[in-house]
């Protein structure tokens, strides 16, 4: 079976990286003004990290076993381990920190939206491979020049 892909709008793409940017940043910015401890900040950082690789390589995955590349079950069991580890890591840590219900939620938003924007960034990125091959085979660019 043949999975046919469409070339993912310019709005599309923009607005894929503007809420990993902005989720990331805001994330981040939060952290580096946050009055914790630096195991505390190390702690959320390293959380986030977690939970960017284990969404992209999640995303990954589940689009080489669509496009009938193989893809281990013990692989694929694991990034779905990883992508709720993360979530949960993120979870008791703000369920346990002594920060306003208003700067938890902060912390929160901002992590899911790094996550669905780092998900998001992969998948354009996948979907415009195989059009840039064609582009660089016919010699265009993408604005057809």
């Amino acid at each position: 079976m043949s999975v046919q892909v469409q070339r993912p709008t310019g709005a599309f793409i923009g607005a894929s990286w503007a809420a990993l940017l902005v989720g990331a940043a805001a994330y981040l910015v939060g952290l580096w003004n946050a009055s914790m401890q630096l195991n505390e900040q190390g702690y959320y950082f390293t959380v986030l990290m977690y939970g960017l690789f284990a969404a992209v390589s999640l995303q990954k995955s589940v689009r080489d076993r669509l496009e009938g590349i193989p893809v281990t079950g013990i692989y694929f069991g694991l990034c779905w381990i990883s992508l709720a580890l993360a979530i949960l890591l993120l979870t008791v840590g703000l369920w346990n920190a002594t920060i306003g219900s208003s700067e938890k939620g902060f912390y929160a938003m901002s992590f899911l939206l790094s996550l669905f924007g780092a998900v998001a960034v992969q998948k354009n990125i996948r979907d415009l491979a195989p059009f840039r091959s064609l582009d660089s085979e016919s010699g265009s660019d993408q604005f057809g020049a």
